[in-house]
Order: C-alpha cells, then structure tokens, then sequence
C-alpha cells in the first residue's frame, strides 16, 4: 500500500477510535454521494444534479450513519456481542425485520418527499407499487450480508461494511424509487 493511502487509512482509524460515530456519518453521506453520482450516470443524467446529491449525502449523514451505529450498539448490547452461529441468526432475523423493512421504506418516502418533491398522494402510490418488491429483494440480499457482518467483522468496523455493501444497494433504491413518468407538481 503506497504511503499516502496507508496514511489516510491509518487516520480513518484513528477518527473512528475517537469519534465513531461522527466518522460512520461522514463515511455513510460520501458512500451515499459516490453511489447517487453512479446512480445519476446510469440514469443517463448528463449533468450531475447537486441538489440532488447534497439532499443524498444529508440522509446518510443524518440518518444511516447514526443508525447503523446505534443498530450495531444496541444489538451487540442485547446479545451480549457473541458470535455464536445462534445468536448470529438472531440478530440478522432481528435486523431484517425491523431495520431492513424501516430504512427502506424511509428512503422511498425521503426520496420521493424530499429529493425529488413530489406530493404526498404520489410518493404513496409509488411506495405502496413497490416497496413490496424493493422489500423481498432486500431479504433475498441482505441477510447474507449482515451475516458477515455479524460473524465476521468486529463491531467498530460494521457500519463502515455495511456502508461498502448500501453504495451498490444506494444504486438499485436510486433506480426503484427514481419517479420516470409523473411530472413534477407545481
């Protein structure tokens, strides 16, 4: 690793150990950054729409950093941090039944409400189409992931996994809660 890039990793660690929850915020609004830049090049948008990506980074710095480290907290706290492969699979159920069917469900709103400023009555409709879809997908996908997580990689360093994985999970809610055909309303 050149010098440069083990110099910055060894100060991410460093900003972690003393403020975790102030880096996962960070590191959570610029992996949401970089995935809504992709997202926006997929989409065939030709300029990148700033307001767009600020209101993107403002909901993983607010919301999906903190949460996650709290998520993680507290359920390290409820089981004790063990690893065993039972209390594993209690946690990813817990995970996916409560997290998992929240944030995604919060994105669809935010994404609609916020980032793109459509009427309630239209995100509803657009929630209510395909949130069920978005849902299943994500228990097809993430129970895997959060398995790892939790059998794998040390607690300080979860969100930050979970965070990698969210760029590429970023760019399919991007694509599903992305409104094509309703025009904006005034």
């Amino acid at each position: 690793m050149g010098s440069v890039a083990k110099k910055g990793l060894q100060q991410y660690l460093i900003q972690l150990q003393h403020h975790p929850l102030r880096t996962k915020a960070i590191t959570a609004a610029v992996l949401s950054a970089i995935s809504d830049i992709v997202s926006q090049k997929l989409t065939g948008i030709q300029k990148l729409q700033i307001k767009r990506l600020l209101l993107k980074m403002l909901f993983g710095a607010v919301y999906l950093g903190p949460f996650g480290h709290y998520l993680h907290l507290a359920l390290d706290k409820i089981f004790k941090g063990k690893k065993d492969t039972k209390t594993v699979a209690k946690k990813v159920l817990v995970e996916q039944l409560t997290s998992s069917p929240w944030n995604n469900l919060l994105f669809m709103i935010y994404y609609g409400l916020v980032v793109e400023g459509r009427p309630w009555i239209q995100v509803k409709t657009k929630v209510m189409k395909d949130y069920p879809a978005v849902q299943y997908t994500s228990w097809t996908f993430w129970p895997v992931v959060g398995w790892i997580n939790h059998q794998y990689v040390p607690l300080q360093f979860r969100v930050i996994f979970h965070s990698l994985i969210a760029f590429g999970w970023g760019i399919f809610l991007n694509l599903r809660a992305r409104t094509v055909a309703l025009p904006k309303a005034k």
